[in-house]
């Protein structure tokens, strides 16, 4: 009990700290709990005060320097989380940054150990050798054990990076936004080959984070190609207009198809600029389409967003409509259901989770819907993907990730498109659907349509 009392007496002064009187083991308990705290508190502390104080005094520095850089990284999170997210983003970022991590656990367990050695622990009284090792124990181990996961973390980060974006040169911005297609795929049963289930793109202001989206049905007529565009010279006055087309249905979300199909020589260098002809197709259909650059596409697999949901434990969303899970339409009706996702608040695994943002029974606006599905699924995931998650399973969801997206991104340009996704969580997003009852797929306005996403844009 005394000894306990120890530890609650005021700190002993220099002299007792670094020659202390090893026969008193109150005094040496009161002692030992004051290095121990000072190490837990300001590390390096300890060694200046009762060992060495060369190495006291660079732990020190580094420990303030530790907390300078985190000041700084507050001030750009607030200012400039472009440049504080360039970091984290890069192949060589993350590679510095694993170094960090391990030479600081490297640290750490050295000057824990060497605190352990200034205690002269088998003087102090047993309650207090209990207490003071045993916590010095559980510091070491969450200290070496934190900086293990953060260098692995990081290393996995560094590999899903760079075998997901690609090291291209980065692209100016037009008129300071970047234009990015997104694209959800969906082979399907049946179909020959992919043919993207949602077509839309985000246009994101590189420096305020004013982020606008526009999207386009998969089964709007008449397109126009961009200015150069190879297929243009095939369809010059748009694609599918006289039922003009080189499959079976002539619609926007075909245009991929043929095109990887049937038309890949026109595009002979889509693969090694980390994209493919069907990409670079409907990409140059979309600018036609809105009358805007578009610098990158990011492609997503519906197939493979079903593991990447698991890989998250799942995900909660609201559903406004029941949906079925599976089935087909017979004479008009819909059979073969055995399973449906109910009205209300659901939490998803992954395969309802697809079926939630690709059904098209049961919807009273048809694509109109499965695009307001498919986005409240993205925001769902967003949003769920909190710290927790990704510490527990950060490899699972790492991996699921880069096998469900496929982009032309650089790698160079993820810290100015996360920061300015950053900035656009404080701001309202513009969302323009181009559908019914105010635009009709079937015949499109393309001179209105510009003019609308010009006025939304400036």
């Amino acid at each position: 009990m005394r000894s306990a009392e120890g530890l609650t007496r005021p700190v002993p002064d220099g002299a007792v700290l670094r020659d202390p009187a090893a026969g008193d083991a109150r005094l040496m308990t009161r002692r030992a709990g004051w290095l121990t705290a000072l190490h837990l508190l300001i590390p390096g502390s300890a060694q200046t005060l009762a060992g060495s104080r060369r190495i006291g005094r660079v732990a020190l520095g580094l420990w303030l320097l530790g907390w300078a850089v985190l000041l700084v990284a507050v001030v750009l999170w607030f200012l400039l989380p472009q440049v504080l997210l360039s970091i984290p983003t890069n192949a060589v970022g993350l590679t510095l940054l694993q170094l960090a991590v391990v030479a600081w656990g490297i640290g750490w367990a050295l000057l824990t150990l060497d605190t352990v050695r200034l205690l002269r622990l088998h003087r102090v009284a047993p309650v207090g050798r209990a207490v003071l090792g045993g916590l010095l124990a559980v510091a070491l181990v969450i200290g070496v054990g934190g900086a293990g996961w953060g260098a692995w973390a990081a290393g996995v980060a560094r590999s899903t990076i760079g075998s997901t974006f690609a090291s291209t040169r980065m692209a100016a911005p037009a008129d300071g936004r970047y234009n990015i297609l997104l694209l959800g795929g969906d082979a399907g049963p049946g179909r020959s080959g992919l043919r993207p289930d949602s077509i839309s793109v985000v246009s994101l202001n590189a420096l305020t984070g004013d982020m606008v989206s526009f999207g386009l049905p998969r089964d709007t007529n008449h397109i126009p190609f961009s200015d150069g565009s190879p297929m243009r010279r095939l369809y010059p006055d748009g694609y599918g207009t006289g039922g003009r087309c080189n499959v079976d249905v002539c619609q926007l979300n075909s245009i991929y198809t043929e095109a990887q199909l049937k038309e890949q020589k026109l595009y002979p260098d889509a693969v090694k600029d980390h994209s493919s002809a069907g990409i670079e197709a409907t990409r140059e259909a979309v600018e036609g389409a809105l009358g805007i650059p578009i610098q990158y596409y990011v492609l997503v697999d519906m197939t493979s967003f079903e593991p990447l949901i698991d890989a998250m434990g799942g995900v909660t969303v609201t559903v406004k409509e029941r949906l079925p899970v599976g089935g087909h339409i017979v004479n008009g009706k819909l059979t073969g259901v055995k399973v449906w996702i109910e009205k209300g608040t659901r939490h998803l695994d992954g395969n309802k989770a697809l079926w939630f943002a690709r059904s098209r029974y049961g919807s009273r606006l048809g694509d109109y819907d499965r695009m307001a599905r498919q986005r409240q699924l993205e925001e769902a995931m967003l949003h769920q993907m909190n710290p927790l998650t990704l510490l527990t399973r950060f490899d699972k969801i790492a991996k699921s990730g880069s096998n469900a997206v496929q982009t032309d991104l650089p790698q160079g340009l993820l810290g100015v498109i996360a920061g300015a996704a950053v900035q656009s969580r404080s701001q309202k997003t513009k969302d323009v659907e181009f559908v019914k009852p105010h635009y009709d797929p079937a015949e499109p306005d393309w001179s209105r349509i510009h003019r609308v996403v010009q006025e939304t844009l400036h």
